[in-house]
């Protein structure tokens, strides 16, 4: 079993952990953080039990809306009969492509299976080593892990909590052969930096998009940066299919190619395969869903960043929580509304209490993690990283979240700070 964050030694000083950087917000974010008196034991009435719950996340009224539209979409393929690499596919990676701002979209059968594939289109071989931040999900890893690379983690801004690219520099080794930058929570990472390093040493950039299709950076798609991105589809993620499906998009028509080939047994013809590949294809019903839904993600995109600014606007009157942080020049496409308390895991119990519903995205960092436990890492290696494991909490974040629902969760917030 992985090591309790709450029995990790953090340094808790913050001014270690929240350094000033220049005009930055994060010193008073750090003194909201200080000001709450919390107790988690204090005892409150209950909830009346017909009270409505309020989901973390809801599709039910995504498809009562564009239903008519899926149902439609899938019967023009099973009315095609044909179910992999057709029609459907080529027009939703040329639509993909479109919308990350890039030429080419080359669409697998997950998101994970998206990063497997780039990083070996881009060179990765077993014995490699690969630089990513340690706060994501275990895929972004074990992608790694899967071809025989090893994952070289790096610490996180403690604000955006996206791969810091102070840490990158100083982690690169003379087997360092890629750097994959992720987009977490729906905010793009600070790609100039990142980018310039890339380029200085020579490595390839991925960009893990997968919470973060649509997102902007300086006036720049996420997406657009790296040598490849690659998009996950699941059905929680913004722009989500009916199972599981993936796309790696690229401006370079070489890993294009190499990546068609890749993604069907290492075919360069009809039963001719000149390298092992993988049975990784998007299949014709799953393009045909995400077709009909990328023509509403603009829509679901505004309502998301709306009641993003709900939130915020509320919650900068609670003390003890810090509001997710959207620096000047990026578009945050909020596919969660992460929050930090220090009391994280007694707030969560509140809200639940009250049919609120919240998510821990993620409760252990990737060197905590008992996959990696080999590397040698220990708690306190990557502060910010750690802290934020121990801090973030996910509040109800969709489209159809109405305004009322956004004033009882914060109502409950506040309710909590306040005991």
């Amino acid at each position: 079993m992985p090591p309790s964050l709450q029995s990790i030694e953090v340094p808790r000083d913050k001014q270690a952990l929240y350094p000033r950087h220049g005009k930055s917000r994060i010193a008073s974010r750090s003194r909201i953080l200080k000001g709450a008196q919390i107790n988690p034991m204090s005892t409150h009435p209950q909830p009346n039990p017909t009270v409505e719950a309020i989901p973390q996340f809801d599709l039910s009224a995504q498809y009562a809306a564009i239903g008519a539209e899926i149902r439609a979409a899938i019967e023009r393929v099973l009315s095609a009969q044909q179910f992999v690499l057709g029609r459907e596919g080529t027009a939703l990676e040329e639509e993909i492509a479109s919308l990350c701002g890039v030429a080419y979209g080359v669409g697998v059968a997950s998101g994970t299976d998206a990063l497997i594939l780039a990083l070996r289109a881009c060179g990765v071989q077993t014995g490699d080593e690969v630089l990513l931040p340690t706060s994501t999900f275990v895929a972004t890893g074990s992608a790694v892990s899967a071809l025989g690379a090893t994952p070289v983690f790096a610490d996180v801004h403690p604000e955006t909590y996206n791969l810091d690219p102070a840490e990158l520099e100083r982690r690169v080794t003379p087997r360092t052969r890629a750097v994959i930058a992720v987009h977490l929570y729906g905010l793009a990472a600070d790609m100039d930096p990142i980018v310039a390093l890339a380029k200085s040493r020579k490595l390839p950039l991925i960009e893990d998009g997968a919470q973060a299709i649509g997102a902007a950076y300086k006036g720049r798609r996420a997406g657009s940066f790296g040598d490849a991105a690659c998009l996950s589809f699941y059905p929680t993620k913004n722009l989500g299919a009916y199972g599981d499906a993936g796309m790696v998009v690229t401006n370079s028509t070489e890993l294009a190619e190499r990546l068609r080939t890749l993604r069907n047994h290492g075919q360069t013809a009809k039963y001719l395969s000149s390298e092992p590949g993988w049975n990784s294809r998007l299949d014709e019903i799953q393009a045909a869903i995400l077709r009909v839904k990328l023509r509403h993600l603009a829509e679901w995109q505004r309502a998301r960043r709306s009641n993003a600014a709900e939130y915020t606007r509320l919650l900068e009157q609670v003390p003890g929580v810090m509001p997710p942080h959207e620096p000047e020049g990026w578009e945050h496409v909020f596919h969660q509304y992460t929050i930090r308390c220090e009391r994280r895991d007694a707030l969560q119990q509140h809200l639940a209490a009250r049919k609120i519903g919240s998510t821990v995205y993620y409760p252990y960092p990737l060197h905590l993690q008992p996959l990696y436990a080999h590397l040698g890492h220990k708690a306190g290696d990557f502060p910010h990283a750690e802290r934020a494991a121990q801090e973030v909490l996910s509040l109800p974040m969709y489209p159809e979240l109405r305004k009322d629902q956004i004033e009882r969760v914060v109502e409950a917030i506040a309710e909590f700070v306040k005991c």
